[in-house]
Parts: C-alpha cells; sequence; structure tokens
C-alpha cells in the first residue's frame, strides 16, 4: 500500500479546511442531496463528500458507509487531493498502489473509486466528492463530466459555508 503524500502547502491547506466550520458537524441535507444523486447517477452502492484533515478522512455526507471517518494513511482521498482533476482507480485490487490497503481487502471492499477533488477558490484541496464500487469499473467521458460538475456544485456550496459562517459570528 502505497502512504498518499501530503502536499507542499499543508498547512495553509488545513487552515482553509478548519475555517469552514464543517469537520464533525450533523448531516445537512443540502450535502446529503448531492451523494444520493451521485450514488444513483452512478449505479454505485458508495458516495461520499470526504473532508481531509491531519489524521483522518472524514465524511461530510455520505451512501453507503457506517463508519463516519476512516484514517488518512489508508485514504484513496489523500490521493485524489494530489491530482489536478478526478483521480479514478479501475480496479483497486489489480493496483499497486491499494492492492493491500484493508478498505480493499476488507469492509468495504472497494474495488473501483473516483474522486474529484474540492479544490476552493484558494486553490487547497480540501477533500473529494467521490463514488466507489465493489466491482471493478471505469468512467466515459460523460461520466467525468457529471462528475466534474456536481463537485463544482459542491465546492460553491462549501464556498459560501465558511463566509456565511464568519460573517454570523462576526456580525
Amino acid at each position: 500500500m502505497l502512504v498518499a503524500p501530503v502536499p507542499d502547502n499543508e498547512a495553509e491547506r488545513l487552515a482553509n479546511l478548519y475555517a469552514l466550520l464543517l469537520l464533525d458537524t450533523p448531516p445537512e441535507e443540502r450535502f446529503d442531496k448531492i451523494v444520493a444523486f451521485a450514488a444513483q447517477e452512478f449505479e454505485v452502492p458508495i458516495a461520499l463528500i470526504t473532508l481531509l484533515d491531519s489524521e483522518r478522512q472524514w465524511f461530510k455526507a455520505q451512501v453507503g458507509m457506517t463508519a463516519c471517518s476512516t484514517a488518512r494513511d489508508i485514504s484513496f482521498c489523500g490521493h485524489a487531493i494530489m491530482q489536478p482533476d478526478t483521480f479514478v482507480v479501475p480496479d483497486a485490487a489489480s493496483d499497486p498502489r491499494f492492492a493491500n490497503n484493508p478498505l480493499v481487502t476488507g469492509a468495504p471492499h472497494i474495488r473501483f473509486y473516483a474522486g474529484a477533488p474540492l479544490v476552493m477558490p484558494s486553490g487547497h484541496a480540501l477533500g473529494t466528492l467521490c463514488v466507489i464500487d465493489t466491482k471493478p469499473r471505469a468512467l466515459d467521458h460523460t461520466d467525468l463530466t457529471i462528475l466534474a460538475a456536481l463537485r463544482d456544485l459542491l465546492v460553491k456550496e462549501l464556498s459560501g459555508v465558511g463566509e456565511n459562517e464568519g460573517e454570523n459570528q462576526h456580525g
């Protein structure tokens, strides 16, 4: 298993993440609807909005997972935030970076992963919108376009969260 590298701008990335004031908050319908749509559209058992802090990937919204987080060092998301666009793993069991990952060898038995990095206006990737399957698969150009559009919608939603919270606290 290959642990994802830490971004060069990790301190700034984490500051941007914490400024959202979203970590460990209750589920919200607006985010739940996005992952429900993604799971349905891509016909996958798991869809997540993940936020990556220094120790874990935390799930702001989820379909098909019972855990609220997993360790950062086994996350696929850690790899995805290092990419400029959607990170796709067609078959994790045959990919040397992930073949012996406990999320592949055990529950939830990830075989396919596609994670669109949530790059904020600051330029920091804070997490992903991802779709996951228990069988290998691929995405075509249309699929990638749809996932990117959902990601863009989510980034706009997230971009307003920190600003609104800050105004409420200081104004």
